[in-house]
């Protein structure tokens, strides 16, 4: 299979390989100390049309492929993981989900806005509610509640590890409308974050991507109309799991991109760190680790990109998006702890980034479907 890339392809990643090193990279050791959001940062994403990338132009996205998202994911997660959090909920979950199971109106209202990242010159970006204090990989078991009044539904309930819970204007947020149907009962809604009875929890205190904006979202009598209902009746469910197949594609892009900033680290300090009077890079071991790095890196990017062909071509890609996820973000938690290894005991502090990217890393395992889970939707293919 050639995975020649177009002109585009090669302008959309020198694009966002530019953004990185100009604006992600000033201030991201800063800004991960301080837990500090990088609103100035997705603010200029959505300048560069990277916060709707593949959202149809009509609709006010950039029309791109899920491989140019790829490349984009890449190059910025080398340098700043909670930056491409950001821009990959919004265009993954939220523009994504809005798109394919939206209707007119509601791509009107929220899609065109959400695809440009700012309304009213102000930043306008999404998050996705699914997860809850006793509802994380089993995703059935919701207990939020969405009531239907008749032309409006009554939403309780918490929703929990939100990401841009705190920035976001709009929440879709999946909640048990019939729990006496299981997961044919849950329904998804789009949700205004300004609502009354919305309680915006805490920023959460992590290991990673500490910059980007986790919190818990708590819902009491917040009245939805019944237009807001994406999908048919019932539809929630499905409309979780199709929408996080294309998200994993995004985190596996993350996961990958992680591992390749830690690699290019880790072969620059080889070249200058000296060990028995030569540069370490000339020591056996410390080749064999960059050889099993890149080896495992360029296998992570190949799974990606068959993911996101698989999806640009209206293949099924449930199962090549989990394959990516699992492979790559496991080797970004490999790669980074090699790569703070070769920096030794530089490796160990901040200015040296890698030790960032090892905790950046960790989290790639875990959301958007651990890697438990991932393994359950391959093996389930494999042997069905």
């Amino acid at each position: 299979m050639d995975f020649k890339f177009s002109e585009e392809h090669e302008m959309i990643r020198q694009a966002a390989r530019d953004f990185a090193q100009n604006e992600c990279l000033p201030g991201v050791i800063d800004r991960d100390i301080n837990h500090t959001f990088p609103k100035e940062q997705v603010m200029k994403l959505a300048d560069l049309g990277f916060l709707g990338m593949m959202v149809k132009p009509e609709y006010g996205g950039s029309g791109l492929d899920t491989v140019s998202y790829v490349l984009a994911m890449e190059e910025i997660s080398k340098v700043d993981a909670s930056v491409s959090v950001t821009m990959s909920v919004n265009n993954s979950l939220v523009c994504y989900g809005l798109q394919e199971f939206g209707t007119e109106a509601q791509k009107e209202k929220y899609l065109k806005p959400l695809a440009h990242g700012k309304k009213d010159g102000e930043l306008y970006i999404g998050a996705f509610l699914l997860s809850e204090p006793e509802a994380g990989s089993d995703a059935t078991s919701q207990r939020t509640i969405a009531e239907d009044k008749g032309d409006y539904y009554l939403l309780n309930g918490v929703k929990n590890w939100i990401t841009n819970g705190g920035t976001a204007s709009v929440f879709l947020v999946m909640a048990q409308t019939h729990p006496e149907k299981g997961s044919h009962g849950i329904n998804a809604f789009i949700v205004e974050s300004n609502q009354p009875g919305i309680t915006i929890g805490p920023r959460e205190n992590k290991l990673g991507i500490v910059a980007s904006d986790t919190r818990s979202i708590s819902f009491q009598d917040v009245k939805v109309p019944k237009e807001n209902r994406v999908g048919a009746d019932g539809f929630g469910f499905k409309f979780a799991m199709h929408t996080l197949s294309g998200g994993r594609i995004g985190i596996a892009s993350q996961a990958l991109g992680i591992a390749s900033g830690a690699m290019e680290r880790a072969v620059a300090y080889s070249k200058e760190r000296k060990a028995f009077g030569v540069p370490i890079k000339d020591h056996q071991i410390i080749q064999f680790k960059i050889a099993d790095m890149a080896t495992r890196i360029s296998a992570a990017r190949l799974l990606c990109l068959q993911a996101a062909l698989d999806k640009d071509h209206d293949r099924d890609y449930t199962t090549s998006s989990a394959m990516a996820k699992v492979f790559a973000s496991e080797t970004a938690m490999w790669v980074t702890t090699e790569a703070v290894q070769i920096h030794g005991g530089y490796g160990y502090v901040k200015e040296f980034h890698v030790e960032r990217m090892m905790r950046d890393a960790k989290i790639t395992q875990i959301y958007e479907g651990t890697s438990e889970i991932q393994r359950i939707v391959i093996s389930r293919s494999v042997l069905k």
